[in-house]
């Protein structure tokens, strides 16, 4: 079993943390974070250091995923770890439902209670939160983001870096523009 380094300590990295320990396909080695040294720990696992010093984390770790919301910084340090020679996993909670016809690029997280349906493909780096539902024949670009319970219906794209926040939705075959944000409880349809 592959040692995982979680880069990313707040919220969504203890997310994936649990996601790796219920998931039981890597072991978690640890965290890196740029609150340490202040932040030594999270629960049972250290915090080895920043972010500026991945190479140390090495020695640690053969896989590492990037657990941070911000579109840009994931895609900076996702390939950072990639040229440091980290496999770039995915992780998907035990308790999301993802097709097996699905393609899902490398460094994804798919959280608890998220689908992807049926031939939907989604991009490096994407994630895709608690609840959030990609139909079939779904693409989301390459560090697009589904916040929690939003919703892709059936061959509907979300651009690269894009982010659905919370609650947002798209209609049957919509496209959304690379970097856009919906914002919360909002929804574009065809026109």
């Amino acid at each position: 079993m592959k040692n995982l380094l979680i880069v990313g300590a707040g919220g969504h990295g203890r997310s994936l943390a649990e996601a790796v320990l219920l998931g039981g396909a890597f072991r978690l080695a640890g965290f890196a974070d740029d609150a340490a040294p202040d932040l030594p720990r999270v629960w049972d696992w250290p915090v080895f250091g920043k972010t500026a010093t991945l190479e140390n984390y090495r020695a640690h770790a053969d896989a590492a995923i990037v657990a941070i919301g911000n579109n840009g910084l994931r895609e900076k340090l996702l390939d950072r770890l990639a040229e440091l020679g980290f496999e770039l996993p995915v992780i998907a909670h035990p308790a999301a439902v993802v097709s097996p016809r699905a393609v899902i690029g490398p460094g994804s997280a798919i959280m608890a209670g998220a689908i992807v349906g049926t031939e939907a493909q989604l991009g490096r780096g994407v994630i895709v939160n608690c609840g959030a539902a990609i139909d079939h024949h779904c693409k989301v670009e390459d560090f697009g983001h589904l916040g929690v319970h939003a919703a892709m219906a059936g061959g509907s794209i979300l651009g690269r870096a894009a982010w659905m926040q919370a609650g947002s939705a798209l209609g049957y075959g919509v496209k959304v523009q690379d970097g856009a944000v919906l914002v919360p409880g909002t929804a574009l349809q065809a026109s």
